[in-house]
């Protein structure tokens, strides 16, 4: 399996420099050259199959010829050593919570396999390796895990001034060793340019291995096509059309569930849910990309004005915005509306969900009321509610006491550094 640009100005590359890479020489993001139907005898066997089994058995679909068999099962077994339950909500809606791994948030899939794989093939180049992420909240704390005291990785995390919360950012700077937090004065916007800047620097390049651990690192979406899959395995029937509802910011996510569709996941149509960081929505309805810049909300991990995954999705849909709009559904959401969204549903169905997942949910319902009204939709509950402040009252009387989780670094101490958003501070520090 080879993998191109979306740019196509460079030459297509085999996993291995693709995920060691990161970001393409043209400065595009890098796309299986084609992608594999999973085959009539993994349908029938679904139902039988555990969570691991299920990710392992797609993965050897797509990676087979790049990594050992043994290699892989190990990977994929590590990774989803965590339960991701659907839970039903109401008729017609279900949520697939995503955040029972170790940062309680949907990046860990993500965020554990890619550690795991580039583990494995850095183990081939005496260079140490560079992992550079930006974060708006959950991919911080996850990759952070994800990579700790792994030999030969240093990993930086980008994370905007006063932007997360106090438990994500307590997730992303309580690790020292090869963890390296870095707060930048900026909004995720500009800690994302930052970090493709590093990745397209030669100096850097030449000197070390310069990799990403955003979603525009193409092993961070072939582990997170898995759970769209799982949750179809546990809905009890397939017999209605089915459709997930993505609280979405860079699409990484959303990009993810398109290929399980385009792998033969009988999905009806995605809901691309934003907050009022809109680009995908506004596009959606006018056929017009306009990138802005971020809004500070309470769904901060979703708060991105220039979506990179939006590049993958145009390669998919062969740049036609009507097949776009036959696949997606795109709706965006006020922090008004998401609260009274959290509220309503723990008072009328006793579950707390967290803002990014009451997103996905306004989505949903939004879609069952003007698209399909008998369709059955899932969406995703990215993070656990505890993780916010907004929603941390109503956690500690429900639950009386945070999660083990996020008890664990609640009195740990922080180390970061703090810098003006420059690039050649953010160079400083990695040199």
């Amino acid at each position: 399996m080879f993998y191109h640009s979306t740019n196509k100005q460079s030459r297509p590359v085999d996993l291995k420099y693709a995920v060691l890479k990161g970001l393409a020489d043209d400065g595009g993001l890098y796309m299986p050259q084609s992608i594999p139907q999973l085959q009539p005898e993994f349908w029938s066997e679904l139902p039988h199959m555990s969570l691991a089994e299920t990710g392992f058995r797609i993965a050897r679909s797509l990676l087979e010829s790049e990594v050992p068999v043994s290699v892989l099962k190990k990977i994929c077994y590590d990774t989803l050593s965590f339960d991701i339950p659907l839970v039903k909500i109401d008729e017609n809606v279900y949520t697939l919570e995503l955040f029972h791994g170790p940062t309680m948030a949907f990046k860990d899939v993500g965020a554990r396999f890619m550690s795991r794989l580039m583990s494995w093939f850095q183990q081939s180049d005496s260079r140490r390796l560079k992992v550079v992420v930006a974060t708006s909240g959950d991919t911080g704390g996850a990759v952070a895990a994800g990579f700790y005291d792994l030999p030969g990785i240093d990993v930086y995390v980008l994370f905007p001034k006063g932007k997360v919360s106090s438990l994500q950012q307590k997730q992303i700077t309580t690790w020292g060793k090869n963890i390296n937090a870095i707060e930048v004065d900026g909004t995720f916007d500009d800690c994302q340019a930052l970090a493709k800047e590093v990745l397209s620097d030669r100096e850097l390049n030449d000197a070390f291995l310069i990799t990403s651990a955003n979603s525009i690192n193409i092993a961070r979406l072939i582990p997170q096509s898995f759970y769209y899959v799982w949750a179809a395995a546990q809905l009890e029937s397939l017999s209605k059309p089915l459709v997930f509802s993505v609280p979405s910011g860079n699409f990484g996510n959303l990009t993810a569930g398109l290929m399980a569709s385009a792998m033969g996941l009988p999905v009806s149509r995605f809901v691309a849910a934003t907050n009022i960081n809109d680009v995908v929505p506004q596009y959606y309805i006018s056929g017009k990309y306009q990138p802005q810049p971020s809004v500070q909300t309470i769904s901060n991990a979703m708060d991105v004005g220039n979506p990179s995954n939006y590049a993958r999705m145009m390669e998919l849909f062969e740049n036609r915005y009507p097949e776009f709009c036959k696949n997606i559904y795109a709706c965006a959401f006020s922090d008004t509306q998401t609260q009274e969204a959290i509220k309503k549903v723990l008072n009328d169905f006793n579950y707390l969900l967290d803002p990014h997942g009451a997103i996905g949910f306004l989505g949903a319902r939004e879609y069952l009321r003007k698209v399909e009204t008998d369709a059955q939709v899932v969406f995703l509950e990215t993070a656990h509610p505890a993780k916010f402040p907004e929603t941390l009252p109503i956690v500690m009387e429900a639950e009386g006491k945070l999660p083990w989780q996020l008890q664990q670094i609640a009195n740990k101490q922080e180390k970061y550094v703090s810098v003006e958003n420059s690039y050649q501070k953010i160079k400083q520090e990695i040199i």
